[in-house]
């Protein structure tokens, strides 16, 4: 993720060089030589963190930290100042009332003064630049997060429970279920972006495109959150023990996940002040309703399975534990127990749930019924992360790349004004895009550790 989030802000910063140098004869050389730093900044630090992440320093260890600390503030500073130029460009113009939610600032737009894009050329550079903030914003938090585990890792002394590698496919073999409704979800997750990105800036289709956006949106948060109770429920049931080792990886994790969703969980809690006060009659305001309180439960709901899931021990292959013919446990108490005997058949044997095996060389657990409901919990925990994680990509891509349904529903505009508003959403919406990408990164895991 850290890589190919990096690969794109070396375009964004290819892109933003290539503005400047159209603007050269009015701006500042800084915006010139700021992306070029930026760029090398970002592959000195993805060739760092690559090769680096996975060790615990032992030697220099304060220097190590304040190394590591001064990237982590460094990364911070750009995530801020990428967030506010992205909110500056997504933040409704006009001052009236009649045109605070219909009209955004042109992407393509921007400047002032004499120094204003006024070339096909500049402006292709800048219209190409805002669509990859988004990427940005990731890397410099993925960047964040890793420097923040390196940190926690310096002069740890790793445990002996910590050394032991498994090694997982990723590889969705025979998962169907996840994978279809998956995308599903994000197919038509991304036709009625596309829709909606064409028709809201029309004053007499915006209403259409903002009733279709609220349908799917309730939709698609109803399934999240009915998968994820379900899920929820599958661990409860679940007899894997709980991974208790101290592991900074997942601490960060977990405390990310609840920090994020608190920026979607105060968007939402607005929302519904301004909707309930105010009550509303028209079908608009219901649906918004319903989408606020759905945003609510889903990231709770998600949130509750991800916790779960990332706490527990992975899946043990039963093949491993159950093949060895003399070493195993259940042999063991069949040649030391003396109330299992062993007679000329294997019926009564199998009676105490245990059979010979075909050459009558060893003696084999009869469990079939305890391993395939072990198999189908596994399966279906896999088709939900799956389905879980697809799912989350969708409701990244529209708010990342630029629906606001907030700015384009006048209502709570109207109700809080407009820079109230516009502040609320322009803190809380980068920390719920961001939880958004963090959530797929985290149900991966969890998929993985299934």
């Amino acid at each position: 993720g850290l890589a190919v989030f990096g690969v794109c802000s070396l375009v964004l910063d290819v892109l933003k060089i290539g503005k400047s140098v159209s603007l050269a004869h009015c701006g500042s050389s800084i915006q010139i030589v700021y992306p070029v730093f930026q760029g090398l900044f970002v592959v000195l630090q993805t060739y760092f963190l690559w090769i680096s992440c996975q060790n615990c320093v032992q030697t220099h260890m304060n220097l190590t930290r304040c190394g590591l600390m001064l990237t982590l503030s460094t990364n911070l500073a750009i995530w801020m100042a990428a967030v506010t130029d992205e909110s500056l460009h997504q933040t409704p113009s006009g001052n009236s009332g009649n045109s605070s939610g219909g009209h955004r600032i042109a992407r393509a737009g921007g400047g002032s003064g004499d120094c204003a894009c006024n070339t096909p050329v500049c402006d292709t550079f800048q219209t190409g630049y805002y669509y990859l903030y988004p990427f940005n914003i990731e890397y410099c938090l993925f960047a964040s997060a890793l420097s923040y585990v390196m940190w926690k890792n310096v002069g740890r002394v790793m445990s002996q429970h910590s050394h032991h590698h498994v090694h997982h496919s990723i590889c969705p073999n025979r998962l169907f279920v996840g994978i279809i409704f998956g995308v599903g979800v994000l197919v038509a997750g991304l036709g009625v972006f596309i829709v909606y990105e064409i028709e809201v800036p029309e004053e007499k289709s915006k209403l259409r495109a903002l009733e279709m956006f609220y349908i799917f949106s309730i939709v698609a948060l109803s399934l999240m959150s009915i998968i994820s109770l379900a899920g929820s429920i599958i661990f409860r049931f679940d007899k894997r023990d709980s991974d208790s080792h101290k592991n900074p990886t997942r601490s960060l994790d977990v405390g990310l996940l609840i920090i994020a969703a608190l920026g979607k969980y105060c968007i939402a809690y607005f929302s519904i002040i301004a909707i309930v006060a105010t009550s509303p009659g028209s079908l608009i305001d219901h649906l918004n309703l319903v989408y606020s309180l759905l945003m609510i439960v889903q990231h709770t709901l998600q949130n509750f399975f991800i916790i779960e899931g990332l706490h527990r021990e992975p899946f043990s292959d039963g093949r491993s534990e159950r093949h060895p013919s003399v070493a195993s446990v259940e042999e063991d108490e069949v040649y030391t127990n003396p109330a299992v005997t062993v007679p000329q058949g294997t019926h009564s044997v199998a009676q105490h749930g245990y059979e010979l095996d075909s050459n009558c060389n060893g003696i084999v657990a009869h469990s079939n019924q305890k391993n395939t409901r072990a198999v189908w919990r596994r399966k279906a925990l896999k088709e939900i992360s799956l389905f879980l994680l697809i799912s989350n990509i969708i409701f990244w891509i529209m708010p990342a790349f630029g629906a606001r349904p907030q700015f384009d529903n006048e209502l709570e505009m109207n109700f809080y004004g407009e820079s109230m508003w516009i502040a609320v959403v322009n803190i809380g919406l980068p920390f719920g895009i961001f939880y958004r990408m963090h959530a797929v990164a985290s149900l991966l895991e969890v998929y993985v550790i299934s």
